[in-house]
């Protein structure tokens, strides 16, 4: 991962055109989501509009929205992290969708609960108790209350009501947030789902049957041409080491019924994408997550993690710089048909015109990635 030699014919992968359904992309590059924080009571302004329309100025294929939460009273754990309901916040992302159209770009919104987790660095409390399966954040960490089955059929219903705007405000997909230790994959986890009733079990697809809930509704909502994306990991935020499928008949179990269920779209994260997720299977240079995902579901996947950077993104809140590194690992492996689509983050976040000197082959105008970054919009 620490070549600095790619040049712009070897990266000409990532420029093929790309087709799901009715979205049609110019390139394998999707900017991901990543949290910003600037939306005044849940409200997208004229600043963060022009912050995703920056990005596709830049010739990002599609953009992935910071999380956007459901109408769940405790769906979000900061201030102001946007909402993706009620009258205003709607009208404020009507612009973003536009200005992102506008510059020849696609895009969907990142739609989100959060669950039990609380922000790591904002002192704030939402405005009823956090709500999770089973009322823990972490396996043996109780905070909040156990939902309902009343709380989780609003949940989904909220969820199918938030894909039914984005479509309708003329959103090209979206992307479900069930990764990172949020609710959905708080569900999925069995250190913090350990319900009794039908949304429980002792496996991994017992324990999907509320994230299969939320696809079929939303699915139900947009029709069957609008693609969906479903964003999942292993790894929680509240321990990197988590495995949800620590084989891949586990992870058959847990992927292949939520694709049939109606995701076109998985989004695999790691903190480093060319980690393997089988070493013991495949080796040292096997199949990343997304490729076992693909393998095994025959769904599209984006693979995601430390894209063009020396470090990841958890090195990050603890201050760190990362600079940039070169893509061979990447395109070696989109050449071969590991995972179709490459997700970037931080690299984008610091810098709009990321993709454009990749193209062009300018590597040594690419930036590094500073924690300042993450404080501000960068234009």
């Amino acid at each position: 991962m620490t070549s600095t030699n790619t040049t712009s014919s070897s990266a000409d992968v990532l420029f093929q055109p790309f087709q799901i359904k009715s979205l049609a992309l110019k390139n394998r590059v999707v900017m991901a989501p990543m949290t910003r924080s600037f939306s005044p009571d849940g409200v997208p302004g004229e600043n963060v509009a022009a912050y995703y329309r920056r990005r596709a100025e830049g010739e990002v294929g599609l953009i992935l929205s910071e999380g956007t939460v459901i109408d769940r009273p405790s769906a979000r754990n900061e201030g102001k992290i946007p909402f993706f309901h009620g009258d205003a916040p709607l009208a404020g992302w009507k612009p973003v969708i536009d200005g992102v159209h506008a510059a020849g770009g696609k895009m969907g919104p990142q739609i989100w609960h959060v669950g039990a987790v609380a922000h790591p660095f904002a002192d704030w409390t939402p405005p009823a108790p956090p709500e999770s399966p089973s009322g823990l954040v972490a396996p043996g960490n109780a905070r909040g209350q156990a939902m309902s089955e009343e709380d989780i059929a609003d949940a989904v219903a909220a969820f199918a009501r938030a894909a039914a705007d984005a479509k309708r405000l003329g959103f090209d997909t979206l992307e479900i947030h069930g990764a990172h230790g949020y609710l959905i994959d708080q569900f999925f986890w069995s250190g913090t789902n350990e319900r009794t009733d039908r949304y429980g079990g002792a496996t991994i697809a017992q324990r999907s049957r509320f994230a299969g809930e939320v696809v079929k509704a939303i699915r139900q909502a947009v029709g069957p041409d609008f693609p969906i994306i479903l964003r999942v990991s292993q790894w929680k935020q509240q321990d990197y080491a988590a495995r949800l499928a620590p084989t891949p008949d586990a992870m058959t179990d847990w992927l292949l019924p939520l694709v049939e269920a109606g995701i076109d779209i998985l989004h695999c994260s790691q903190r480093r994408f060319w980690e393997p997720e089988f070493a013991e299977i495949d080796g040292a240079n096997g199949l990343n997550f997304a490729g076992w995902a693909k393998k095994l579901t025959g769904a599209t996947t984006i693979s995601v993690g430390s894209v063009g950077l020396s470090g990841d993104f958890m090195a990050a809140f603890a201050g760190e710089t990362s600079t940039p590194v070169g893509l061979d690992n990447l395109v070696e492996r989109m050449q071969r048909g590991e995972f179709d689509l490459i997700a970037v983050g931080r690299a984008l976040l610091s810098d709009p015109l990321w993709l454009t000197k990749v193209r062009m082959g300018h590597r040594e105008h690419l930036k590094e990635f500073t924690a300042a970054a993450m404080a501000e919009l960068v234009m």
